[in-house]
């Protein structure tokens, strides 16, 4: 690594004391400044407190990682990922492979929605057939190929691919369940599910949900009897209402918070290892001849960004740089290389290719990911060391950034973005992302419009390997082929993190930054 000059030390380590003391400043403003809750739940009631606005209680579209604790708390599917990441169970009671591209599955017995209606097959067929309508779907993204469903009996069906899926059991946990009759190819905003709460209450603009508990659930009778959603977007009013004790549950906090809350009487941490890749992602839409459509451009433009000081300084290491395209907790992953922090030769790689003086639009999402608006401010900075000038556009959660992603909301150089492991696979994050083809960029589905023949066979055919060996050295041939193509400026994989009241017992915190409701119970 090139050593720094002195003087790009000092400005750099400034702007990032800066940008930690800003955040400390917060941490101390008032709730009143921000929207928030007020009045402390009451004693059978759970408050949680979401960074980002869940404007939707389905997941074809809106599935930020907490969003997942609430959606699945009213709509469930055939499968869930549970503690190590491994399948289990929920709405069927026996999904096997009976066949290298058939799956034999059974609905659970007496399973009902919230209103009394049973689950039936058509509904699960009707529910494949949605997520693979609507446009922009981050869950379809996911399969190589959606599963067509043949009834074999009013509670057993088969799901028939045309090529081996063999995470097929892991990729259904994504698909909830409506009744056929309700069910559309669009974001849900209202309808009953299965799961053991029902909505009696919601105001999905400002991210607002009352659920209670729905009386003859099928499954165990979860403890709580309410649960409060509220979206809270500013991180310290998020903890001062947990300190107060108007909130019970807070999500994806940083470092500098939990300090604040360690120790405190009344609340506990909880913390474990994520599998969530956190993208400074490049616009892969670019014409022929633009200086970012050279993967050459796009590495130099790597060597600006010092993330060391970034995970150290502004992070304050609650994330570790990636290695790879791929968290590397995913079954699979493959490490790849490193970012290496270089602005002299990021200086000289620009002039050599012509990119001298080169403008980048930077946009992403408030609460994209922690403490964002620093890292995003850094970056500026650091690309301006090396003669690159970066605008910065952020959007209030709600702003059509999905259309931006998409391609249709006009130009942009390089996104924010977030990505999850929702099947603790290497595999499916790598076919949402890079396995993107010509006809999925007509409908603006492949991710950023990276669409490169050449890799996405190489992920279809490690995905349909059925030999785990076999998949797994495929996949790492692949992961290496991506890197080679530059798709980030820099990434890096956080760590999952939240507090909690010590009244609420019972959260297991998953990898993928959520937890089962069913689960919760409150003391005192």
């Amino acid at each position: 690594m090139t050593r720094t000059p002195p003087s790009e030390t000092l400005s750099r380590r400034t702007l990032l004391r800066v940008g930690a003391a800003g955040g400390a400043a917060l941490a101390f403003s008032p709730l009143a400044a921000c929207a928030g809750p007020t009045g402390a739940p009451g004693p059978g009631t759970l408050t949680l407190g979401l960074n980002r606005s869940l404007v939707s209680l389905d997941n074809k579209l809106n599935q930020f990682d907490a969003a997942v604790t609430v959606q699945r708390a009213v709509r469930q599917a055939l499968t869930a990922i549970g503690p190590g990441m491994e399948p289990k169970l929920v709405l069927a009671d026996r999904f096997a492979m009976t066949a290298p591209t058939t799956w034999s599955v059974r609905l659970r017995d007496g399973v009902r929605y919230s209103d009394g209606r049973p689950v039936t097959v058509e509904d699960v067929a009707t529910a494949l057939r949605m997520y693979g309508e609507v446009a922009g779907s981050f869950v379809l993204g996911l399969f190589p190929e959606l599963p067509r469903v043949e009834a074999t009996g009013p509670r057993t069906f088969l799901l028939h691919t045309h090529e081996p899926v063999p995470v097929l059991d892991r990729l259904m946990s994504n698909i909830l369940i409506t009744p056929a009759k309700d069910n559309r190819p669009e974001e849900l905003r209202s309808g009953v599910g299965t799961g053991p709460y029902r909505v009696v209450s919601a105001d999905s603009g400002a991210g607002e949900y009352t659920l209670a508990r729905v009386p003859g659930y099928w499954g165990p009778r979860p403890p709580v009897e309410r649960v409060r959603v509220r979206f809270v977007p500013e991180e310290s009013s998020r903890v001062v209402a947990l300190r107060s004790g108007e909130l019970d549950v807070i999500d994806t906090i940083t470092p500098d918070s939990a300090e604040q809350l360690t120790g405190l009487p009344g609340v506990r941490l909880e913390k474990v290892s994520g599998v969530r890749m956190c993208q400074l992602f490049y616009n892969f839409r670019k014409p022929k001849g633009h200086p970012l459509a050279d993967p050459r451009v796009r590495q130099a433009l790597t060597y600006a960004i010092d993330g060391t000081s970034l995970v150290r300084d502004v992070l304050t290491g609650s994330a570790e740089q990636a290695e790879g395209v791929v968290p590397l907790s995913l079954q699979g992953a493959e490490r790849t290389g490193r970012y290496v922090h270089d602005p002299g030769r990021a200086r000289q790689l620009l002039k050599s290719l012509g990119a001298e003086g080169l403008k980048v639009r930077i946009m992403w999402e408030s609460g994209e990911f922690a403490a964002d608006t620093s890292v995003m401010e850094a970056v500026a900075e650091m690309l301006k060391d090396v003669g690159v000038r970066a605008s910065l556009l952020q959007f209030e959660p709600g702003g059509d950034i999905l259309k931006w992603r998409q391609g249709k909301g006009g130009d942009w150089d390089v996104i924010g973005n977030g990505f999850p492991g929702p099947t603790g696979q290497a595999v499916t994050m790598l076919q949402a992302m890079y396995a993107g083809t010509a006809e999925d960029e007509r409908t603006g589905d492949a991710f950023m419009g990276y669409v490169n023949p050449g890799i996405a066979r190489r992920i279809s055919t490690a995905a349909t390997a059925s030999d785990t060996a076999v998949r797994d050295r495929e996949l790492a041939a692949v992961q290496r082929a991506v890197w080679e193509t530059w798709p980030c400026m820099w990434a890096f994989v956080p760590k999952t993190l939240l507090a909690r009241r010590s009244r609420v017992e019972g959260v297991g915190l998953l990898p993928v930054n959520s937890y089962d409701l069913t689960a919760v119970r409150l003391e005192g």
